[in-house]
């Protein structure tokens, strides 16, 4: 590895961490692009490290909302200082704990499973979920759920079953599966998109940190560099790419990275898979 070969690694998954557009399917075409063994173990730690930086900067946009999960945080009413918000840590713990369990007794199972072939056929079937999810989100689905604070127990549950498609299919996008899950469930776009970033604090931190544990010995003098280069950079791209994509969360909608998707699908193809 050498620096700019970390810096690209690290804008790449600052973009694609969180937006649905498979951050797996990303890494896989650039280092594949970059010349890159899929099993390079030194290149796996490099991607755990950039993904704790994306972690970070995704805690960060959400502060708020994480004090007031922890009942630290409080916001000042006219009526005087009250609790910020409804939504509790039931909500997350429904949101997570299905892709948890299922990752801790499949992982090596979904290992197995992971390959080139499979983010390919994810990254299409995903897109396609994404159209359908918005079109009956749009027409079919009565919104209970406009705001982060409306969203129910049964609702938070939903979209913690729908992850569950992206631990055991490598490429199909947590924030894609669980988007769709929230929209298909009577959530609102903005507050599926919400949710999703918010329990995308806690599981990432989990698979992360579990990772991790494998993969520490591959910290050495020769290679801090660039993880420290490559956690700060994938930092400071997914801080931006987060808070942007909530700005303008009405003007780019779920067809328009399955869209997107589906080119990136085909570059794999040619540049992959044959």
């Amino acid at each position: 590895m050498d620096m700019i070969t970390a810096i690209i690694l690290a804008i790449v998954e600052g973009i694609t961490e969180f937006i649905p557009v498979s951050s797996t399917g990303h890494m896989i075409l650039t280092t594949k692009l970059l010349g890159f063994s899929e099993q390079d173990s030194i290149m796996k730690t490099y991607e755990i490290v950039i993904q704790l930086g994306a972690i970070l900067a995704i805690a960060l946009v959400y502060r708020q909302r994480v004090l007031n999960l922890l009942g630290i945080g409080r916001s000042r009413r006219s009526s005087g200082v009250m609790p910020a918000s409804r939504l509790n840590l039931i909500h997350v713990l429904l949101g997570i704990v299905p892709a948890l369990a299922v990752a801790f007794f499949a992982r090596d199972f979904i290992k197995s499973l992971f390959g080139a072939s499979t983010v390919l056929w994810a990254l299409v079937a995903g897109g396609i979920l994404m159209i359908v999810a918005e079109w009956v989100n749009k027409r079919k689905i009565r919104i209970t759920a406009h705001e982060l604070d409306d969203l129910s127990y049964g609702q938070a549950l939903a979209i913690g079953l729908y992850q569950i498609i992206s631990v055991l299919w490598p490429g199909f996008s947590r924030s894609g599966s669980t988007i769709s899950g929230g929209m298909l469930s009577g959530v609102s776009y903005k507050a599926s998109a919400d949710f999703s970033f918010l329990i995308a604090i806690p599981i990432m931190c989990a698979a992360s940190g579990y990772e991790l544990l494998d993969s520490y010995r591959n910290f050495t003098t020769e290679t801090i560099g660039y993880f420290v280069v490559g956690f700060i950079i994938s930092f400071i791209v997914a801080y931006v790419v987060v808070v942007l994509f909530m700005r303008m969360i009405q003007k780019i909608r779920p067809t328009h990275f399955a869209i997107y998707r589906f080119i990136l699908a085909a570059v794999f193809w040619l540049f992959i898979m044959r």
